[in-house]
């Protein structure tokens, strides 16, 4: 018995010893894993997750964990909850601007652009019917359900009023935003545009103020707005500056006016970086050759050349990006 128990013992410390120089020799001989975090806009869930693919692929050393918001809780992330966020990029870059500037983020790249559509499904009431002139009259029929982000939590969410507001002038519809904004079901905003899709998917929601690259991404019908109202012509900024709307600012109580203009998506790497030469390599990789591919094919292609806010913060590396 004695002799079985020893024997019980021995084998037990063997497995243990060999066991813990098997992680020894894995840990040694490997790098260590440096997990980036990049909080980022819910419309560039799809194109990120592929640019982060790939860019571990060719960075084993690097773990990229990706968290999507609408545009304005992932900058609060940074400025409201003090994490050690190393990418955030944006929808709008006047969201980096306003809530990150100057205490928590030094510059702004503008990276890519979008504009905006009206999504629908086979089940949508009126389907057949509705086109890029009578939209805003099927809306307001009888049992029809549309929705848009939360404007306070989500760049898609103030772009869906203002184009509202903005079709008020182009069509000459005196009481359009009125009657919009009072027929608008409070269960049909949600913190970011793309919380939205499953009810669009399930018949819930008929039409959905979105983005186009996010309609094509997901393979959603959609109709397109004239470029007087989708925000996405630098020829209209002028007819655009002519609506705006409030939402919250940096403190409680306080309002930021957002006029409209054309649509720029934003990128920085905050004061808050943990690892900012990783930071720097996975931004480098959207901007590269790899990386305008991927986000292409997702309908938001990279402006060439970028553009930057502050440029003479811009890290070295990043300036050769610019005109």
């Amino acid at each position: 018995m004695k002799f079985k128990i020893f024997y019980f013992l021995l084998s037990a410390v063997t497995l243990v010893f060999f066991t813990n120089c098997s992680k020894v020799k894995n840990v040694g001989s490997g790098k260590e894993i440096k997990k980036l975090l990049v909080v980022h806009a819910g419309s560039l869930s799809i194109p990120f997750k592929r640019i982060a693919d790939e860019f571990m692929e060719v960075n084993p050393d690097i773990k990229v964990i990706l968290e999507s918001y609408g545009s304005r809780t992932a900058a609060r992330q940074v400025s409201d909850l003090k994490r050690e966020v190393d990418v955030v990029a944006s929808a709008d870059s006047d969201v980096i601007k306003q809530l990150l500037y100057p205490e928590y983020a030094d510059y702004c790249i503008d990276f890519t652009t979008n504009e905006m559509v009206i999504v629908y499904s086979n089940q949508s009431k009126y389907k057949d019917e509705i086109n890029s002139s009578n939209w805003f009259d099927v809306f307001m029929r009888d049992g029809v359900e549309y929705g848009h982000s939360d404007p306070n939590s989500d760049p898609c969410g103030y772009r869906a009023v203002l184009t509202v507001k903005l079709a008020e002038i182009f069509y000459k519809k005196e009481g359009l935003f009125k009657a919009f904004s009072e027929n608008t079901n409070g269960r049909n905003i949600r913190p970011k545009e793309v919380d939205l899709l499953a009810m669009i998917e399930a018949g819930e929601l008929d039409y959905l103020f979105i983005y186009r690259s996010v309609a094509e991404q997901h393979g959603l019908k959609y109709l397109l707005l004239p470029p007087q109202i989708n925000l996405v012509s630098g020829g209209y900024a002028d007819l655009y500056s002519k609506v705006s709307i409030d939402i919250t600012g940096k403190k409680p109580g306080e309002f930021i006016k957002k006029r409209g203009a054309p649509m720029v998506y934003g990128i920085t790497i905050p004061n808050s970086v943990k690892h900012k030469n990783e930071a720097l390599r996975f931004v480098e990789f959207i901007f590269s050759e790899r990386g305008r591919v991927i986000m292409k094919a997702n309908g938001q292609p990279v402006l060439t050349p970028i553009l930057a806010d502050n440029p003479e913060a811009l890290p070295k590396v990043l300036k050769k990006y610019l005109k």
